[in-house]
C-alpha cells in the first residue's frame, strides 16, 4: 500500500505542467478592439445577444487569452448570422463608416479566412468599396477612375498590386464603358449589369480574393454606384422639374396609375413622394430590388410627362431633354481647349473662364480674405464675371476657416453656383449660349452629388451638415432653372 502511493507521488510529480495560455499578438488585439464596436452596434440594430456586460463593451489596452477566445467566438457567430445588406445600411446609417481604422480590420478580419462562404465574398466585395469611398481622395470622385487610382487607395489593405490587365475581368471593363453613355435610369434598366457583374464574381472562384481582380472588383463597382446614383438624382430633378411646370399651369393633380396610385392623384402628395425618394441601396440589394425602385422612380416621372403633354407639349420635351450627362463626371471639369483666350474673356476684362471650376474656387477664396466679412454678417457678395454671387455665412465660413468634408461640399456647391450664374450673365449679354451649356451640364452632376451628400449628412444625424448643405444645393437648383430659362 505504501509503495503504491509512493509510486503514484512520483507519476504525479513527473507528468508535465499544463500549458501556459498565449494571450493575443499586439496586432490581433488592435484589429478586434477596432472590429468590436461595428459588431456592437450590428448586434443592438438586429436585436442578437451580446455576450458581454454593458460594463464590460470597452475593451483594455491589453487582452488575455480567455478574453480574446471569447470575443472571436462571438464575432465568428456574428458572422454567420448578419446579412450583406444588413452591415451595409449599418454603415451607411452610422458614423462607424467614417473609420478608417475599423473598416480596414474588417476587411481584414474577413479577407483572413481560410474558408469562404459568398456571403463572406459579398461583404467583402461591399466593405472594398467602403474603403475606397472613404479614402479615395476628393478629385477622384470627379474624374474617370483608372486602375492604378483604386491601387494607390487600396495598398493599405491589398499591398502593392499589379494594375495589368487580367483577361477573365474584361467583361467589367466592357460594362465601365457602357456605363459612360448611360443617360437615364432607363438605360440601366435595358441592361443586367448588376447580375453580369455578379456572373463574373461566381465564376472567378478563389481567383476573386486575389489582389489584383479586387482592384478590378473596387473599380467596377464604384462606378457602377456612382453612375446609378447620379443617374436617379437626374431623374429626380427632371422629375422635380416637371412638377414645378405643372403648378405653373395650376394642375392641381395628375393620373398616377402607374406608380401604383390613383388615377387623380394631388400634385402635393406626388411632390412628397419625389422630395422624400430614398435611395435602394439600403435594402437586399440585389438586381431585382435595384430594378424595381428604378422602375417607380421612371413610373413616376412617366406619370409627371404624360400630365405635361395634356397642359403643355413643349414642356414635356424641355423635361425630357432635362437633366443629362451625369457621366460628364467621367471626365475633368474643365478640359485644356475650355479655356479662354483674352478676347474670350468677360466685358470686365477678367480673363478668368467661368467654367474653370479650380479658377473660381480660387477666386472666391481670394476675395474673401482680401476682404473679410464683418463677424456677424449673414450674407456676402462676391464676383466673378460680371456676376455677383450672395453666400451664406455657413457658406463663406466653409472658404476661409474650416476643412471638414462638408465644407469641401459646400464649397462646391457655392463654385457650381457662381459658374452658373455668371455663365448665364454672359449668355444674356453675348447671346452666346455654348459656355451655359457646359456650365448647366456640370452643375447638374453637382447637384447629384451634393443630394446624396445631403443624405449621408441626415443618416449620420449631422443636422447643422444636413442643413445648411440642403440651402446651399436647393440655391444651386434655383440657380439651375433660372439658367434653363434663357
Amino acid at each position: 500500500m505504501g509503495d503504491a502511493a509512493v509510486k503514484m507521488t512520483t507519476l504525479n510529480l513527473s507528468m508535465p505542467s499544463p500549458p501556459r495560455t498565449v494571450g493575443p499578438r499586439p496586432e490581433q488585439w488592435d484589429e478586434t478592439r477596432s472590429v468590436f464596436p461595428i459588431y456592437l452596434a450590428l448586434a443592438k440594430q438586429l436585436t442578437l445577444e451580446i455576450p458581454f456586460a454593458p460594463d464590460k463593451r470597452i475593451l483594455p489596452e491589453k487582452g488575455d487569452a480567455d478574453l480574446y477566445a471569447k470575443i472571436q467566438t462571438w464575432l465568428d457567430s456574428m458572422d454567420q448570422q448578419v446579412l450583406v445588406y444588413q452591415l451595409r445600411h449599418l454603415l451607411q446609417m452610422t458614423t462607424l463608416n467614417a473609420s478608417e481604422a475599423g473598416l480596414r480590420a474588417l476587411l481584414q478580419r474577413h479577407l483572413r479566412k481560410p474558408s469562404k462562404s459568398n456571403m463572406d465574398r459579398d461583404k467583402v466585395d461591399f466593405l472594398l468599396v467602403q474603403y475606397f469611398a472613404l479614402c479615395a481622395p476628393p478629385k477622384v470622385y470627379h474624374k474617370q477612375i483608372e486602375l492604378e487610382d483604386v491601387a494607390q487607395v487600396m495598398k493599405p489593405v491589398l499591398g502593392e498590386v499589379s494594375t495589368a490587365p487580367i483577361s477573365w475581368c474584361e467583361p467589367l471593363e466592357k460594362m465601365i464603358v457602357a456605363l459612360r453613355g448611360f443617360r437615364s435610369l432607363r438605360d440601366v434598366l435595358k441592361t443586367s449589369f448588376v447580375e453580369q457583374g455578379r456572373k463574373v464574381k461566381d465564376e472567378a472562384g478563389k481567383m476573386f480574393y486575389e489582389p489584383a481582380p479586387l482592384v478590378a472588383f473596387v473599380r467596377f463597382n464604384f462606378l457602377m454606384r456612382r453612375t446609378l446614383i447620379e443617374l436617379m438624382h437626374a431623374d429626380l430633378i427632371a422629375t422635380r422639374a416637371g412638377l414645378g411646370q405643372l403648378d405653373s399651369h395650376d394642375v392641381k393633380a395628375i393620373d398616377c396609375r402607374l406608380f401604383g396610385l390613383t388615377a387623380s392623384e394631388p400634385i402635393t402628395r406626388v411632390r412628397q413622394i419625389a422630395d422624400e425618394w430614398k435611395q435602394p441601396f439600403q435594402q437586399e440589394y440585389t438586381e431585382r430590388t435595384v430594378n424595381e425602385a428604378f422602375e417607380k422612380l421612371l413610373c413616376l416621372r412617366t406619370a409627371i410627362e404624360k400630365a405635361l403633354e395634356k397642359v403643355a407639349p413643349k414642356s414635356a420635351e424641355t423635361v425630357d431633354a432635362a437633366p443629362q450627362a451625369p457621366a460628364a463626371l467621367e471626365k475633368e471639369p474643365v478640359a485644356p481647349s475650355t479655356r479662354p483666350t483674352p478676347k474670350e474673356s468677360g466685358k470686365n476684362g477678367d480673363s478668368l473662364n467661368i467654367l474653370d471650376f479650380e479658377a473660381c474656387l480660387e477666386q472666391i477664396w481670394e476675395q474673401l480674405i482680401a476682404a473679410p466679412p464683418a463677424r456677424g454678417r449673414s450674407m456676402t457678395t462676391v464676383k466673378i464675371g460680371t456676376a455677383r454671387i450672395l453666400m451664406s455665412s455657413w457658406e463663406v465660413t466653409a472658404f476661409v476657416n474650416e476643412d471638414s468634408p462638408s465644407a469641401e461640399d459646400l464649397r462646391r456647391a457655392v463654385v457650381a453656383r457662381a459658374i452658373v450664374t455668371a455663365a448665364t450673365e454672359s449668355a444674356r449679354e453675348s447671346g452666346n449660349a455654348t459656355q451655359l451649356d457646359r456650365a448647366l451640364s456640370l452643375a447638374r452632376v453637382e447637384v447629384s452629388r451634393l443630394q446624396e451628400r445631403v443624405d449621408v449628412a441626415k443618416q449620420a444625424k449631422d443636422t447643422e451638415a444636413a442643413v445648411n448643405l440642403g440651402i446651399s444645393t436647393k440655391r444651386l437648383i434655383s440657380a439651375l432653372d433660372e439658367a434653363e430659362k434663357l
